[in-house]
């Protein structure tokens, strides 16, 4: 299991940073966060029943809460606010999101989207500018 030692909400630059026990640190945007929610409203309750989630590329955040000592849960501007993001989760998003993004942009396509935010394949993704901290508060 992966354990945080930090998290940074950068509200300008749209990305949560999450450090982690083993050193590793991962700038997650919020966009990806958000087509990759956790939520039933988002995965479904099985195979076959998860759902696109489409124009969300300038989605904030509001709020970002801890649930016990093992997940936190984010409210995006949007509204939606019931994906649980344990430490894991978080971690695999970090460490895996060419993989991600490259995955979510072959379902926009395949849904008839171009790009969702504007992103062409190998274009600079969001959360590589320049982040300008503004702090949550919480560490864990």
């Amino acid at each position: 299991m992966h354990n945080p030692t930090g998290l940074t909400v950068h509200s300008k630059s749209r990305v949560l940073e999450v450090s982690f026990d083993d050193g590793a640190t991962f700038s997650i945007p919020f966009e990806l966060l958000r087509v990759y929610s956790p939520s039933a409203e988002v995965k479904g309750h099985g195979p076959g029943q998860e759902v696109l989630q489409v124009g969300k590329s300038e989605v904030g955040m509001t709020d970002l809460e801890p649930v016990g000592n093992y997940a936190v849960k984010p409210t995006f501007t949007d509204g939606h606010n019931s994906g649980l993001y344990t430490w894991d989760y978080l971690y695999d998003l970090g460490a895996r999101q060419d993989q991600h993004w490259a995955a979510y942009l072959v379902r926009l396509q395949a849904a008839g989207f171009t790009s969702d935010s504007g992103r062409a394949p190998g274009a600079v993704l969001p959360g590589a500018a320049a982040a300008q901290p503004r702090g949550c508060g919480h560490k864990h």
